[in-house]
């Protein structure tokens, strides 16, 4: 089967690049001109009704000889490392995300940042630079911003210049066009790891020691409501997507995102969504109607990957009425600030209640927030654990479990420092020996300190 139609003619000298004799290299601006021109004429020649049905590498293999044919007939004078990359450029933008689709491909890179054209950063082990990336024009970037939104029944123009979407690979994408952007479109991807981080790994990364693993898988199995918070990129989602292991296979699991990237390795999981309005306005799906309809749906769990809005008093709500090991994610600063914050998303609900009913209300539905920071070498780390320890008069009363205590900065610049236990005995381990799930009583001892990397 033939992915083509027929054969393109060949280009008369008007639509060559130059005469080779005299050209002894292409500038950028004459390699774009030949790509987009290449990559149109293909487009032109591809026999859509037919991509689905052959194998992945059988279309590469006729693009890559189409290509081939078109270049020879350009006549253009490109080394064959040139030509090389010609061709693998024009798959990238056939079927990729064009010049970041090779970002997109390294493992290193957690963060793909796009501040216009011509201005493209990443962010490897925590540490942004820029790359030598660049798309021909804003509309180019546009084009690719489409593509994306396009495939998740999402769009993006001058009515809605905001949009969040996700790639294939569960990859997070926020896109903001002009008006909105005054120096031309902006790309956000925040990539997650082909195969997904366990425990071990986050070990080894030193986000976590082995005793808190132990202490949060417990907690999870155990089914106590936790919440984890930190700031943008401070791997809040990752951590959820790891805990999330603890919970166990013969349980229902209900997640509700805004735009799905939780990774859950269990079989028994139900994903919704939120949907945008519609150009008319109509058809949005909040958060909050998927939290209510999610209570309809006999799960054992529900999983909101953050809250960001009315929905929180939802979600308490199902917490305080028998949906006990949810777990959900949230911007702060710190854990109390974490709590202030549910107290104003409450507020946000329409609902007036008085400032003791919703403290009572979170501190009956919440047992443990877990805070996570990225430090100045880029690292991240889960620097506080605390206990919800319930209500003194109208206060919120909390107790931290566990601490990271930095001590400095060594030559590299990596931070040193130690997570230690504060010597307090959470109230969450009788429900811990209850569940049977029994912890060694010296994870909970202040004298043993634990350096992380």
């Amino acid at each position: 089967m033939r992915l083509f139609r027929g054969r393109q003619e060949k280009p008369t000298g008007a639509a060559r690049l130059g005469d080779s004799a005299e050209r002894q290299g292409l500038g950028d601006g004459a390699y774009y001109d030949l790509k987009t021109r290449i990559h149109s004429q293909l487009i032109e020649r591809i026999d859509l009704s037919k991509l689905d049905l052959l194998p992945p590498e059988q279309v590469r293999q006729q693009i890559t000889r189409i290509v081939e044919d078109m270049l020879g007939e350009e006549e253009t004078p490109l080394s064959r490392t040139d030509r090389d990359q010609l061709v693998l450029d024009i798959h990238h933008e056939t079927f990729g995300l064009g010049p970041i689709e090779p970002l997109m491909q390294d493992p290193t890179v957690s963060d793909i940042l796009a501040n216009g054209s011509q201005e493209v950063y990443v962010e490897r082990r925590g540490k942004l630079e820029r790359t030598t990336a660049v798309f021909r024009d804003d509309a180019h970037l546009l084009q690719i911003i489409e593509r994306i939104v396009s495939q998740v029944g999402r769009r993006v123009d001058e009515s809605t210049p905001m949009v969040d979407a996700r790639l294939p690979d569960g990859s997070r994408v926020n896109a903001i066009i002009p008006p909105l952007a005054l120096d031309g479109p902006v790309l956000s991807i925040r990539r997650f790891a082909v195969e997904p981080f366990r425990l071990p790994d986050l070990i080894a990364f030193g986000t976590l020691t082995p005793a808190l693993a132990e202490i949060l898988t417990a907690t999870v199995r155990a089914r106590l409501n936790i919440l984890i918070s930190g700031g943008t990129g401070a791997g809040k989602t990752t951590l959820l997507n790891v805990i999330s292991n603890a919970i166990p296979s013969t349980e229902r699991i209900v997640t509700i995102e805004d735009s799905a990237e939780l990774q859950l390795q269990q079989d028994h999981v139900v994903r919704l969504e939120t949907r945008p309005p519609n150009i008319e306005g109509r058809g949005e799906i909040t958060q909050r109607d998927l939290v209510r309809n999610a209570l309809r749906m006999r799960p054992d769990r529900i999983i909101v990957g953050e809250v960001r809005g009315p929905e929180v008093l939802d979600m308490l709500q199902a917490m305080n009425t028998g949906h006990d090991g949810s777990l959900s994610t949230v911007h702060a600063n710190s854990t109390r600030d974490a709590i202030s914050r549910l107290e104003t998303m409450m507020l946000m609900s329409g609902i007036s209640l008085p400032v003791r009913a919703m403290r009572e209300y979170i501190s009956s539905a919440l047992d443990m927030i877990i805070h996570l920071a990225r430090l100045s070498d880029g690292t991240r780390k889960v620097i506080r654990v605390t206990e919800i320890a319930g209500m003194e008069e109208a206060v919120v009363t909390t107790q931290d479990i566990f601490l990271f205590e930095q001590e400095g900065i060594d030559k590299e610049g990596r931070v040193l420092g130690f997570v230690r236990a504060t010597g307090v005995r959470p109230k969450f381990v009788e429900r811990l020996e209850s569940a049977g799930i029994p912890l060694d009583p010296k994870v909970f001892d202040p004298s043993r300190r634990q350096g992380v990397r």
